[in-house]
């Protein structure tokens, strides 16, 4: 397939930003938080995360490295598609973005974001984005395109699969016997909720990735082990009830059951940035280790090529449907793909719910 054959004069790469220095830190979480009256002090609290990585947010690089990656194998498969980046919260801002590809004479781009899950964090509140992005360039608006949450695409899938192989590789006695944590950022119940107005929701989404990731360990190695879901970096008012359990207090009920060795997948995150960095890597490794449990952390799917593969798999079907072509969306697991439009009401969370979303460390970024 031609570049010309396709719809759309680029592909959007739109994530949630991170800050780029220390002195951006501070800045960039009064972005982040503006108008959900987060104490300043609690914006210093979470900016010592980063500046465990000298202020500078891992989430730029792997953007990088991702829109480089994209480039690469739309490249390799003759696809004339410029892959352009914009952000939510830190530059470069999405709106500044879309006016230079405006610019440079866009005119309709289709839009990849840095989430694989539905929800409102991870879907609709992009989708809010571009909308007042585009309102704001004015004049002749963009026509922009989004591509559907691509949690059971097999890429994806299979590249969370791989990661968790190469982990039980360094894990004494591999998979047998071990229990994988499957890890995703936890959100209200709320907006857990919203999610499954019009679909499954965040929860059964992710149910869904573990089902299918078991199965397929099971089928290639023939391995005894067992698994469950867990959350990570919360945030808000701690009265408002969130997704559990969380993964330390879930690794510790593990070592009551018995438990001694386990696998920590991240598989709601796409890279390793601040929550996979630090809730993981740090806080839930030292809880294993307090317990005297084995623990090793799979990677996340990052810029493997089965994964860069599957998201350009993607493109090509949603550019084949806008030319009218009959093209079978690919899923691995039980639920079906989401729709490339989405459904009216879906993921939307109701006026005053909205405090307590998880924003203060970083989500999806």
């Amino acid at each position: 397939m031609t570049g010309s054959a396709l719809p759309y004069d680029a592909l959007l790469l739109c994530s949630f930003g991170g800050p780029n220095a220390t002195d951006d830190i501070i800045p960039f979480l009064k972005n982040v938080t503006r108008g959900k009256g987060i104490p300043e002090e609690r914006l210093a609290e979470v900016g010592e995360h980063y500046h465990r990585f000298d202020g500078r947010s891992p989430i730029n690089d792997q953007n990088l490295a991702l829109l480089e990656a994209l480039q690469s194998e739309l490249d390799r498969r003759g696809v004339r598609l410029p892959v352009i980046w914009g952000n939510r919260n830190w530059h470069p801002y999405t709106v500044d973005t879309l006016r230079d590809a405006r610019a440079f004479g866009a005119q309709r781009i289709l839009t990849l974001v840095t989430s694989a899950y539905a929800s409102y964090s991870g879907s609709r509140q992009y989708r809010e984005h571009l909308a007042d992005a585009t309102a704001l360039l004015g004049g002749d608006a963009l026509e922009i395109d989004m591509l559907r949450p691509f949690f059971n695409d097999p890429g994806f899938v299979h590249a969370n699969r791989e990661a968790i192989e190469e982990a039980a590789a360094q894990l004494s006695g591999g998979l047998e016997g071990a229990h994988i944590i499957y890890v995703t950022h936890s959100i209200p119940d709320t907006m857990e909720e919203a999610s499954a107005v019009t679909g499954p929701s965040y929860r059964e989404q992710h149910e869904d990735v573990r089902a299918t990731i078991d199965r397929e360990l099971r089928e290639r190695h023939g391995a005894n082990f067992s698994s469950s879901l867990s959350y990570c970096s919360r945030s808000g008012n701690p009265r408002t009830p969130w997704l559990e359990p969380d993964i330390n207090d879930h690794i510790e009920a593990l070592v009551e059951q018995g438990v001694r060795r386990i696998i920590i997948a991240p598989i709601g995150f796409i890279s390793d940035h601040m929550e996979v960095a630090f809730d993981l890597d740090v806080e839930a490794l030292e809880t294993a280790a307090e317990h005297g449990i084995e623990a090793v952390r799979a990677g996340t799917v990052g810029v493997r090529p089965t994964f860069v593969g599957g998201l350009v798999d993607l493109i090509l079907e949603r550019a084949a449907r806008e030319r009218g072509e009959a093209t079978e969306a690919r899923v691995a697991g039980e639920l079906p793909a989401l729709p490339d439009e989405a459904p009216a009401g879906s993921c939307r969370m109701r006026h005053g719910e909205v405090t307590g979303l998880p924003v203060l460390a970083g989500v999806l970024d």
